[in-house]
């Protein structure tokens, strides 16, 4: 569930535009430098592993792009003359290479704190998740059983506590549904039934989950009732306010609740 003990690292490249037109990346910057380096077009798209054609296509759009050349050619001398960047080109390459140290120093800064970056990320895409189930877990396989039709996943959610859903085989092979891997327990909190904690009543639900009433919600027909349970979850049951009145709910006090492994929606993060 964690990612501490993964290695994540940050990488990130600039590019440069011009009324939105991309004007030129480290590629180009890199070609405009090896012409000042070699003299000569010819030499430097070899150098860099680009084609004579399209070296002079990024420079012709550069030299637009910029509304003045940053190529020149030189004529005669011995060889029959060569290449040279202009002063603008010159002055283009210093500070692109300047403003790509500052870049290269801010993302090993970010980098620094990728951990971090990561495990938050996934929390934001986790908490962005649309679900019309009120309860949602995220929690770990811890076993699966196979039957006749239908698996048996159990999954431990924050404080320890296990949850068991029924699903399809099919579901659990393409969900990837096995021990070690992360997946949500969605359950509707109409599915939920309250007990008393001390009530040695059983019943055939798989799941129970006892934790704290802190909050009542009360309705017209209905009351919404949310427990804290161990480890920071909580879980929202459903319940008419007779059923509320008789087992005497309120803030503070301890119940156990109870739901069918049918009734657990198991999923896994994009």
């Amino acid at each position: 569930m964690e990612s501490n003990d993964k290695n994540v690292e940050l990488h990130g490249s600039i590019w440069l535009t011009v009324d939105g037109e991309k004007f030129g990346g480290p590629d180009r910057v890199t070609l405009l430098a090896k012409i000042a380096e070699c003299g000569s077009i010819t030499q430097a798209a070899k150098a860099i592993k680009m084609s004579y054609k399209a070296a002079w296509d990024a420079i012709d759009t550069m030299n637009n792009l910029a509304g003045e050349p940053l190529v020149e050619r030189l004529a005669g001398g011995k060889g029959g003359g060569g290449t040279r960047l202009t002063q603008r080109g010159e002055q283009l390459v210093a500070n692109f290479r300047t403003i790509e140290r500052e870049h290269r120093r801010f993302v090993e800064q970010l980098g620094r704190q990728a951990t971090d970056l990561a495990d938050d990320y996934l929390l934001i895409r986790r908490m962005g998740m649309k679900t019309s189930a009120r309860n949602q877990f995220l929690g770990t396989v811890t076993r699966t059983k196979s039957g006749a039709v239908n698996d048996e996943v159990e999954l431990e959610i924050a404080g320890g506590q296990k949850l068991v859903a029924i699903v399809t085989q099919e579901s659990t092979e393409s969900l990837g549904l096995e021990p070690g891997a992360e997946a949500f327990a969605l359950v509707k909190s109409s599915s939920v039934i309250l007990m008393d904690e001390e009530d040695g009543t059983r019943v055939s639900a798989r799941n129970r989950l006892t934790g704290t009433i802190s909050r009542i919600q009360p309705g017209a027909v209905n009351s919404e009732v949310v427990l804290d349970l161990p480890g920071g979850a909580t879980l929202a049951a459903i319940v008419t306010r007779e059923s509320s009145d008789t087992l005497e709910l309120a803030v503070g006090r301890k119940v156990t609740a109870i739901f069918k492994a049918s009734s657990v929606i198991v999923g896994v993060p994009a």
